[in-house]
Order: C-alpha cells, then sequence, then structure tokens
C-alpha cells in the first residue's frame, strides 16, 4: 500500500519526501526482504571493513617500500624489475587473482577455507581473512607501486632534499624529515579514496566469490533482484564516506604537508 501511494504522487514529491527520510538516517526498506537498509547496511559494513582494510593498509605499506626502493634506483636493474612486476600486476585482472589465490590456497594447498565468514576468535578471523587479504594486496600492488615512484621521484627532487644530500645527512633522516612531510599528501589521498573505492568493486568480487555477507554481496543480490532501496543506500553510503575521505585528507594534508601549511 505504501508503495502504491508513492507511486501515486509526482516525481518532486516522491523526491522531497525521499530527502526528508535521508535527514531522518532512514534510507527505506528493501523491496524483497521487507528489512530496512539501515538494519542491512549496519549489518554488512563491519564485515566488508573487517576484510579489506587489512590488505588496503599491507598493500599500501608493501608499495610504499617499493616505490620508493624504485624510485632511489631510477634506471637501475631493481627499477626495472619492480616497474615490470608493477605493470604485469596491473595487466592481470582482479577477478584472476580470486580464482588463482582460491585454487592454490583453499582447494590444493587446504590452508585456508574456500568460503565463509567468521568472527568468533582471532584464528578464526585470521583464517578466513587472509586469503582475501593477499588478493586485495596483489590486485592493487601494480597501480600503487607506479603512483608511489611516481611520487617519491618528484619528492626526491625537491630542493630541501637536494640541500640535505649536500650537506651529508643521512638517508633515514632525509626521508623522515624531508621526503615524507612532502609524500604524506599523496599517500593520504591514495589511501583514503581507496576506502570507498573497496565498498563497491573490490568488495563485490570478493565476497560473491567468498561468499561472504558484505556490502558487496549485498550489493550484488540488489542489482540482481532490481532491489532499487538496497542499491540507493549502498550508493549513497558509499558517497557519504567518499566525502568524509576528502574532507579528511584536506585536514590532514594542510597538518603534515610544508607546502600548504605555508599558503
Amino acid at each position: 500500500l505504501q508503495s502504491q501511494i508513492e507511486q501515486s504522487q509526482s516525481w518532486p514529491a516522491r523526491y522531497f519526501n525521499y530527502l526528508m527520510a535521508l535527514s531522518r538516517f532512514d534510507l527505506g526498506h528493501s523491496l524483497i526482504s521487507g528489512e530496512s537498509v539501515s538494519g542491512m547496511l549496519g549489518r554488512s559494513v563491519p564485515v566488508t571493513l573487517a576484510l579489506m582494510l587489512p590488505g588496503l593498509f599491507i598493500g599500501g605499506l608493501i608499495a610504499l617500500c617499493a616505490g620508493y626502493l624504485a624510485a632511489r634506483t631510477e634506471g637501475q636493474a631493481l627499477d626495472r624489475l619492480i616497474s615490470s612486476l608493477s605493470a604485469l600486476g596491473m595487466s592481470v585482472s582482479l577477478v584472476i587473482f580470486v580464482m588463482l589465490c582460491q585454487l592454490v590456497f583453499s582447494v590444493w594447498l587446504g590452508w585456508f577455507p574456500a568460503r565463509g565468514w567468521s568472527t568468533e576468535s582471532l584464528y578464526d578471523w585470521l583464517l578466513h581473512v587472509s586469503v582475501p587479504t593477499l588478493i586485495v594486496v596483489l590486485a592493487n600492488l601494480g597501480y600503487n607501486v607506479r603512483f608511489f615512484r611516481s611520487m617519491w621521484l618528484e619528492a626526491i627532487t625537491q630542493p630541501a632534499v637536494r640541500s640535505a644530500r649536500a650537506f651529508g645527512l643521512p638517508e633515514w633522516r632525509i626521508l623522515t624529515y624531508r621526503l615524507l612531510p612532502w609524500a604524506c599528501g599523496p599517500i593520504l589521498t591514495r589511501l583514503c579514496f581507496s576506502v570507498p573505492m573497496l565498498l563497491l568493486s573490490g568488495s563485490l568480487v570478493i565476497e560473491s566469490y567468498f561468499g561472504i555477507p558484505g556490502v558487496g554481496r549485498v550489493f550484488y543480490n540488489a542489482i540482481l533482484s532490481g532491489d532499487q532501496p538496497v542499491i540507493l543506500g549502498v550508493v549513497i553510503v558509499a558517497s557519504v564516506v567518499l566525502i568524509l575521505a576528502l574532507t579528511l585528507v584536506e585536514s590532514l594534508a594542510q597538518w603534515v604537508d610544508p607546502r600548504q601549511q605555508r599558503q
């Protein structure tokens, strides 16, 4: 009855009512199950964060180190090796990484479960999150290494860095007090932009293959069934997360980046 009443209204009235509902944090109800969209997201968002964040930060740390090594050895054998591996990683689809890791570690070796999700204990969580974390690291490592290599190359050419090397400062002091402050802005931007993208793109594929009840699986099932309130709810939450990430990056960049502090 409620759906029929809404359909009888004009689209400006329906849009206004939807905005008023959003102001009360009411995302509506699923057309399939009847469950509130807020309840579905409140149950699935923590699962996705616990699934995807370890791979995001571990992969970012590895990419930072690899990009720095490639930038410090620009044009040498190590730089060519790292660049070649990153190009290879970018050419492989996420689906290939999922199927390959699932086949090797879950089917052939039997070290980890092929499907399912459990957080009853730390051991259960590590058991179920290990393979997805490896997939997230491998799928994003090529892009991150290429990005961070360019960032480190730009930071190394800064006058403050060249002056520090001319005065003979140790490399760790140059990295800590010269390179990192200049590189924090791009690092924070890259990491914060990855969070909302993982909520939709990466989690959708991984959660579908592993049967994990996160946002990606909820979004995938809603697309298949045409459940518009759930689709709108997921898109709105991802948009809010993106806006919050941009605000956080702007605030942190002004605090750590010396170029913005002088403005």
